[in-house]
């Protein structure tokens, strides 16, 4: 069964950061233990096999991880990123040289073991949406270097993205209006000068400030922040579909449901991100 399927990415975007892992992880040394105690030679088939039920991602950066440390493994992937799998499924099939298997293991379980946890999570988080039109997305509070692949991770699980970095869109948050001197200012600055070309989202934590922003004019989205659900409710009504909304702060698994139900469109979650746990995953020869 496939989540959500999405083409790989290319290689030659996904190689730096597992070189940059394994060469961490082999130090200066590279692998002593194995070195010393596998006699030359020796073969072996290991499985990555799963210990719980998730949505795999990170299976191409483990193929990768093995395939860096001897292109002549054969790694057969069973579960593809986007992928539903269950507890005891295996995930993926590697076979060659065990001394090659062994010093790529860590590496290859760290990005499927994590990116599967973000999957995962996301995943449960789409699942209280349904029956409305509400996109749960992801945000910035990513593991730094490892954005690309952890909103990958998010968009496997059903998820979408927020910005990728902070030249994508403009977002004017509370402290660029404290600084600006207001909402009017900040978006009349932005109105006159900002290309035509950028989306603009402002925030606002409170229904007053909705106002002046449907007022002034000049933004695309408005993120409504730390607010309850009843107050949510009046902010799509005030709104009458002329911007698009995105609820943030405090959504917590348990709460998504009900605010998918007050008619926002979209739901920013950091924590799809920052708090996913990794799931549990082992490689056995």
């Amino acid at each position: 069964m496939t989540a959500t399927a999405l083409p790989p990415l290319p290689e030659m975007i996904l190689e730096p950061l597992v070189r940059a892992a394994l060469a961490e992880d082999l130090g200066s040394n590279g692998d002593v233990t194995t070195r010393l105690v596998i006699p030359a030679g020796t073969r072996y088939r290991a499985e990555i096999r799963a210990r719980e039920a998730g949505i795999a991602s990170g299976m191409q950066l483990a193929q990768i991880a093995f395939r860096l440390v001897d292109p002549t493994l054969s790694v057969r992937i069973l579960r593809a990123d986007g992928d539903a799998f269950a507890a005891g499924e295996v995930l993926a099939q590697i076979e060659g040289a065990a001394a090659s298997i062994l010093s790529a293991e860590r590496v290859a379980l760290n990005f499927a073991g994590r990116l599967c946890g973000i999957a995962t999570l996301t995943a449960a988080f789409v699942a209280e949406t349904a029956g409305t039109a509400a996109r749960v997305t992801c945000t910035r509070k990513t593991t730094p270097g490892l954005r690309l692949v952890e909103k990958q991770a998010v968009l496997h699980g059903g998820g979408f993205s927020h910005r990728f970095s902070l030249s994508d869109a403009i977002l004017i948050k509370d402290n660029h209006i404290a600084a600006a001197g207001g909402i009017r200012p900040v978006l009349r600055a932005v109105k006159a000068r900002a290309s035509h070309m950028m989306r603009v989202e402002i925030e606002v934590d409170r229904l007053d400030q909705l106002a002046e922003v449907l007022e002034e004019g000049g933004a695309d989205v408005v993120l409504l922040d730390n607010m309850d659900t009843p107050t949510l409710r009046e902010a799509v009504a005030m709104t009458a579909s002329r911007l698009v909304l995105e609820a943030s702060g405090n959504m917590r698994l348990a709460r998504i449901a009900e605010v998918a139900a007050t008619g926002v469109d979209y739901i920013s979650c950091g924590a799809l991100t920052h708090s996913a746990r990794t799931l549990d995953l082992g490689l056995d020869f």
